[in-house]
């Protein structure tokens, strides 16, 4: 039975290259009526840890939430799955860094910019700025990674950054650490300190 996942799936083909029609046919049969644009797999964790936390599902709500590999997909994807292709409604986070290349992609596939949030700098950043950094800390202990984030801590590198910026950079070390930190910083927070631009994605959905 088709489902989200699969429209998912054909859509990431569609993207890097393969046939559109699997994920025309699947727009067609499923109930979808909107795309959320993420960069990868560790927004789309905090999205659906979020999402699960306040009881919703966003694929029975036709939502379907894609990561994209990375900012410079935007225009590729805005152009398949928005007003040019199958005509979904946008949304979705992007960092004030990449702001430029969402501005472009966006306007070049005549979708509307208010859709997408602003993460000051990437969404891990907005999720330690919430716990604060003793309790994102604690977070570390619990989940066993205490001795990976004392050895990172002793790099040259770490030298003269900030307490926030070294463990920012610590969940990017290892493949599947963003991911995993995605989940399990979301749940720590109390739901009335949701970052705004992860908030903000939400509600407009």
């Amino acid at each position: 039975m088709a489902d989200l996942g699969s429209f998912r799936e054909a859509v990431a083909a569609w993207a890097a290259g393969g046939p559109g029609d699997p994920a025309r046919e699947l727009a067609a049969r499923l109930p979808v009526r909107a795309a959320v644009l993420l960069e990868g797999p560790s927004d789309v964790a905090a999205v659906s840890a979020l999402a699960a936390r306040r009881d919703r599902n966003l694929e029975a709500e036709g939502v379907c939430v894609l990561p994209m590999g990375g900012a410079m997909s935007v225009g590729r994807f805005a152009r398949l799955v928005g007003p040019p292709g199958l005509g979904l409604r946008l949304t979705g986070l992007c960092d004030e860094a990449e702001r430029r290349y969402y501005a472009r992609g966006l306007e070049r596939a005549s979708a509307a910019q208010q859709g997408f949030f602003v993460c000051a700098a990437d969404l891990e950043d907005e999720l330690i700025r919430a716990l604060g950094v003793t309790r994102v800390e604690e977070l570390v202990r619990e989940e066993g990674d205490l001795r990976a984030l004392q050895t990172f801590l002793r790099q040259p590198a770490q030298r003269g950054r900030t307490p926030q910026q070294q463990l920012r950079r610590f969940l990017g070390t290892k493949k599947g650490r963003k991911i995993r930190y995605g989940r399990v910083l979301v749940d720590a927070l109390d739901l009335d300190r949701i970052p705004a631009p992860l908030e903000g994605l939400l509600t407009s959905l």
